[in-house]
């Protein structure tokens, strides 16, 4: 995570104040790709659609106010004793602010830092934000504060009875001195960097650890229904947060001003995104919205879609004001949507439309130039398909609450993918082109998701061939890889530093079953988080078709069979908390 510039401040030296301010100091990571190359010899993506794009939408929280400019300090710089709660993302911040941190020497200090409880209006306070996490393939989702220190207590409460909490010193020394002495056996003291294999290998297992070490093969928990990565977050009922406060040797006094303090979460800079599989507004869905309403197919989850930043829908069909009303015994799979099923794309909050869908040409040039125009009438960007080839190919490029996003997409099946340098359509999938773009932009910093109309598989496992192609995407630097094509949902694996999910299933389609198993009806929406320019992971939102056209959610049974079933697919056959 990329360090900021911070305010300065003014030292002690002879029992008096000396205020002195000079540049700060700024601590950078390391890119992954080093200087970016010359732009690809391709034609680099220059259209309007992709470059011009700004997001309506606007977050719902309050940014944080930026801190006064901070000077460090010195040569003869205060010495901080930091105590062994002080985490060492903190504790780098005040060294990049002047600060000489000691962590064994004590007396000889004229500062310290120390975990401190809460006191309004005190200067000096640095709030530190952790997380309550386990390895991804859990199926457990919530615990309660409660069930939390009843496991710090050893207490035989909660899903994880029994299983240490696994975390580092520094957070050890922290939770010590907010809920007391943890019972012997409560807690499993690992080194922060040996934390998530730790977990793995121990399954079950769970951990607390600093926002700042959130990655994507950790699975964050909620605890009485709040997540540091949802938009929805309250911290104010959140039980692991922390303070630690600067405070002076008696008998000096640190000066009011600058403020030293810093904060490891801010959610003006959280930005989730929502991937979801396929949408075809036909047959027995189409009717079932002419009959009970074009918003209905959405009633039950019309509010996660539209709290995301971005939600991406697959829409694989065409609006065409020709379009013959629809017909739920269709027997040639022709399709076409009428114009006023806009209205539920709208309602949910798309932002991103892909065309790589099989679909698309169905009606031939004339509805793709409709559809074309209704969606840039309504300021709705797509991708994997456009007016020509040139167009389609192009990645999609997004900043959102300064997060740099790029999508990508192709239909895999060329017989489906109708676009030339002429006619409209979905586009081909030209590999080389695609892995040049990913590499190109993930070198400027963008955070690349791959999208594919792949072949369609009537079972989870992903097949020799889809596994080369989606991880040549990851390869290339796409940090997410997804199959918009599955009617039935795949498997799903880390792959290097990527997410790649095979097959989603359908969003909004009438393939209910009326005999056998539904797999056409249980459906991934994966909703994927992002801050401060790091991909942080995926929630796996989980639900099921019914009515021929309206997801629900999954009741709590049929999510737990679901996710056990497609994690011990992925390869993920482990015990779990409470089993």
């Amino acid at each position: 995570m990329n360090s900021k510039t911070y305010n300065t401040w003014r030292m002690i030296t002879s029992r008096i104040f000396i205020f002195v301010s000079v540049l700060s100091l700024v601590a950078c990571q390391p890119t992954l790709w080093g200087a970016p190359p010359p732009p690809p010899t391709l034609t680099q993506p220059t259209a309007t659609l992709a470059l011009s794009f700004s997001p309506t939408f606007s977050p719902t929280f309050t940014p944080m106010p930026p801190t006064a400019a901070p000077t460090p300090v010195v040569l003869n710089a205060a010495q901080i004793w930091a105590s062994p709660s002080v985490p060492s993302y903190l504790r780098q911040v005040f060294q990049n602010w002047g600060f000489q941190v000691l962590a064994e020497e004590q007396q000889s200090a004229n500062l310290y830092l120390d975990v401190v409880q809460p006191v309004p209006g005190a200067l000096h306070v640095s709030t530190w934000t952790y997380a309550l996490v386990a390895p991804f393939p859990t199926l457990v989702d919530d615990v309660t504060t409660q069930d939390l220190l009843a496991a710090w207590r050893a207490s035989s409460l909660g899903p994880f009875s029994g299983v240490p909490l696994l975390m580092e010193e520094s957070t050890l020394a922290t939770f010590t001195a907010i809920f007391g002495e943890p019972a012997a056996g409560a807690v499993q003291v690992v080194p922060a960097d040996q934390l998530l294999e730790t977990a793995w290998t121990q399954m079950p297992a769970w951990a607390i650890i600093p926002f700042e070490q959130i990655q994507p093969k950790w699975k964050v928990l909620m605890v009485d229904g709040q997540s540091p990565i949802q938009k929805g977050f309250d911290a104010s009922i959140y039980p692991l947060i922390a303070s630690y406060r600067l405070m002076c040797v008696n008998p000096c006094q640190v000066p009011s001003d600058p403020e030293f303090s810093f904060h490891n979460y801010d959610p003006s800079k959280l930005t989730t995104v929502i991937l979801t599989g396929v949408t075809a507004l036909v047959r027995a869905t189409a009717k079932t919205m002419d009959v009970k309403g074009i918003l209905y197919p959405a009633e039950a989850i019309r509010d996660m879609l539209r709290e995301a930043d971005v939600l991406h829908i697959n829409n694989e069909v065409p609006f065409y004001g020709g379009c013959p009303p629809p017909d739920p015994n269709q027997a040639k799979q022709i399709f076409c949507s009428a114009p006023r099923y806009m209205q539920l794309l709208t309602d949910i909050g798309t932002d991103v439309v892909e065309l790589s869908g099989d679909h698309f040409a169905d009606y031939h040039e004339i509805a793709m130039y409709e559809t074309l125009d209704i969606y840039k009438e309504y300021n709705m960007p797509y991708y994997g398909g456009g007016i020509n080839v040139e167009e389609g190919k192009k990645p999609l490029l997004m900043e959102v609450n300064g997060n740099k996003l790029m999508f990508i997409g192709c239909n895999y099946k060329t017989v489906y993918a109708s676009a030339t340098d002429t006619i409209p359509g979905a586009v081909p999938c030209d590999f080389d082109y695609m892995t040049e773009q990913i590499a190109y932009y993930r070198s400027l910093g963008y955070m690349p998701i791959a999208t594919y109309q792949y072949h369609e598989f009537d079972s989870p496992e992903a097949r020799p061939q889809q596994i080369l192609d989606f991880r040549l995407m990851a390869d290339a630097g796409a940090v997410i890889v997804s199959g918009s094509q599955a009617h039935v949902p795949q498997v799903m694996e880390f792959y290097q530093d990527a997410f790649i999910h095979y097959g989603l299933g359908n969003l909004f389609f009438d393939q209910v079953s009326k005999t056998g198993p539904k797999i056409t009806q249980r459906e991934f929406i994966d909703r994927h988080v992002f801050y401060d320019g790091q991909y942080l992971g995926v929630e796996l939102v989980t639900t099921f078709l019914e009515d021929y056209a309206r997801p629900r959610y999954m009741t709590e049974e049929e999510r737990i069979k679901f996710l056990t079933l497609y994690f011990d697919e992925s390869g993920w056959d482990f015990s779990q908390a409470g089993q």
